[in-house]
């Protein structure tokens, strides 16, 4: 399969996108990318300061882009759900790209005081799926999940969400990440179960320079490096937006570069999915943990 590119992408217009985390790194780039391509954007972002930003600097570059803020902090339920409400006023969703995320901070808590990395990068997004899959449904539309190689690594470990067993960041990372992929997965099993026009489409950006590194000691000073051996953010939005716009993807697929152990490169088609990625009865033990702890549940 050839690889993704950004002349690749299809005109997207008359469609809407939502992006979580747009406001920089990865995400910005997704959704400078749709909107280049005329769809409206709907940029997902705690701070709106940052968010208008984000806005500002696309619309200098494409004056006809068609940008909004939404607000949202994916680690409070009360604003995942007044996200959802706002959003669910436009008149079509076609796209939700699932990008924000945190990586490796120190510990804290969040929704359903389970640690935060697996409350922000897993439970926030599941929650925000399941409040718009109905409006997803009116037009076919796509949830793309940004998964990372990290899940490869990764361990779900349900008597632990609270880490008050133990806190290593690295492994509760590699654990949502995992819990990422699962939920698209697990998502696709239900969505064809249910004959259901949305696409569940997982991907992972390989390893990208971006803001996700502002926890790493020595983050800030390695982007450089990164940019230059591996993935900038805007080669690494190429995955999200195949899985958001190639009318080849089909749910189930999870794309990614392959280029140095997957860690950097062009889109190059479907990646690899780890063995504990597939364990179906853990995916539905970990949808319904989400369901639990989130008080969300699924019109699929």
């Amino acid at each position: 399969m050839a690889d993704f590119t950004f002349t690749d992408i299809p005109k997207q217009s008359p469609k809407t996108a939502i992006v979580t985390g747009a406001n920089t790194g990865i995400g910005f780039e997704i959704a400078r990318h749709l909107a280049r391509v005329g769809a409206k954007v709907l940029l997902a972002c705690r701070n709106e300061e940052k968010a208008q930003d984000a806005i500002d600097r696309i619309g200098a570059e494409y004056p006809m882009a068609k940008l909004d803020f939404l607000p949202l902090d994916l680690n409070d339920l009360d604003s995942i759900h007044a996200a959802a409400e706002q959003a669910k006023a436009e008149k079509r969703i076609d796209i939700l790209v699932n990008n924000a995320g945190i990586m490796v901070p120190p510990l804290d808590h969040g929704i359903g005081g389970v640690e935060s990395q697996f409350a922000v990068n897993h439970l926030g997004h599941f929650a925000l799926t399941a409040l718009l899959f109905e409006k997803l449904e009116e037009k076919g539309g796509r949830v793309v999940v940004q998964s990372s190689i990290a899940h490869k690594k990764g361990q779900i470990d349900i008597y632990n969400l609270d880490a008050y067993r133990g806190y290593e960041p690295w492994r509760f990372y590699q654990q949502s990440k995992l819990a990422n992929l699962m939920f698209a997965l697990e998502l696709d099993r239900r969505l064809r179960a249910a004959n259901s026009r949305v696409a569940a489409i997982a991907c992972h950006p390989g390893v990208a320079a971006s803001d996700l590194a502002r926890h790493m000691k020595y983050g800030s000073a390695m982007q450089p490096v990164m940019k230059t051996v591996l993935n900038t953010s805007e080669q690494g939005a190429l995955p999200a937006l195949q899985a958001a716009t190639d009318p080849a993807a089909e749910s189930g697929d999870y794309y990614g570069p392959r280029g140095l152990m997957e860690a950097r490169g062009n889109s190059s088609g479907r990646a690899f999915i780890a063995y504990q990625a597939r364990e179906e009865q853990v995916a539905k033990r970990l949808w319904d943990k989400s369901e639990e702890l989130t008080g969300v549940t699924f019109s699929v």
